[in-house]
């Protein structure tokens, strides 16, 4: 029996998108163990994965401390992996393949090229798509990527926990983004909760549930904060409690891609960043707006998205 080793660290809306990927990979390799290589932030979250055999922690920590690649060399060597699918396809996981992982048959968006083909040429498709070439570059048969599975991230019941925001429906907001990616970032959900509020009154309870990090910018809002025992809900949690919300309006971040794959109820905010399509997001229930400027983006222009999915 062999080991096979997958590398994905983060973010939360990557691996969400490498779930499909994932499965394809166990598939192809049913009588070896899988192995996940991600960052501390979703090891106890990828754990739950019914298509991995266990997950190893990678503390990324800076490459100039030999003593923390030392280790991590060792830790990967003990295992004896076969393959390496690279995910991640970073600077770091290059590096590992250079330096930490020699001897397995190794895939990468860089395997994955044609002949005459170039590294940012590949890269212009959609996530889905590159992943989609780099597993057929390795013989590995395509069944879920495009046809991603969470149904084993929302066994967690917060039926209890919803009953001190709301007794029926709510609408779901996600105004956060990371501090790397403040273009990302639509700057009138205040004004957009204020709004939904006089339209509807009562009838939808508005929350937002907050990162680490994220709790001061919560009391911004004029919107019920869930929490868990006074802390950020954990990422099951997450997803029941976006898989339980009657609409959801977000920005482009991890929990825009949970929703569009759960075929959601909602609207994702996009800037010029990026693309929808290219980060394969929206279906004909979780719809994209896109504008050159997201300082540009009025609250009517949101209220009536809303209006016409929710009237």
């Amino acid at each position: 029996m062999s080991n096979i080793l997958i590398i994905k660290h983060g973010s939360l809306g990557d691996l969400i998108q490498a779930n499909g990927a994932i499965q394809d990979i166990k598939n192809s390799f049913k009588s070896s163990k899988v192995f996940l290589l991600t960052s501390r932030h979703y090891l106890e979250f990828m754990s739950g994965c019914p298509y991995l055999d266990g997950v190893l922690m990678d503390r990324r920590l800076p490459r100039w401390n030999l003593f923390y690649l030392l280790n991590l060399k060792q830790l990967l060597i003990k295992y004896e992996f076969s393959h390496v699918f690279d995910l991640q396809n970073s600077k770091r996981t290059k590096f590992y393949k250079k330096f930490l992982l020699k001897k397995p048959i190794w895939s990468s968006s860089e395997t994955a090229l044609e002949d005459g083909e170039k590294l940012s040429d590949f890269n212009e498709s959609s996530v889905l798509n590159r992943m989609e070439k780099q597993l057929k570059k390795s013989n590995i048969s395509i069944k879920n990527i495009h046809n991603i599975d969470l149904t084993w991230c929302f066994n967690k019941d917060i039926s209890r926990n919803l009953k001190q925001y709301t007794n029926g429906d709510y609408i779901l907001i996600f105004p956060f983004c990371s501090k790397k990616h403040v273009k990302k970032k639509w700057p009138y959900f205040s004004e957009l909760i204020v709004k939904i509020k006089e339209i509807y009154k009562n009838k939808y309870p508005i929350l937002v549930a907050p990162g680490p990090g994220e709790i001061s910018e919560a009391k911004n809002f004029q919107a019920k904060i869930v929490l868990e025992r006074e802390k950020p809900v954990d990422l099951s949690f997450l997803i029941s409690l976006i898989k339980s919300a009657k609409y959801i309006v977000s920005n482009d971040t991890g929990p825009a891609h949970i929703c569009s794959h759960l075929n959601k109820k909602g609207l994702a905010l996009f800037g010029s960043h990026t693309t929808a399509k290219k980060v394969n997001i929206g279906n004909t229930n979780f719809k994209t707006l896109t504008v050159k400027n997201l300082s540009d983006l009025k609250v009517e222009d949101v209220i009536e998205k809303i209006k016409m999915d929710l009237n």
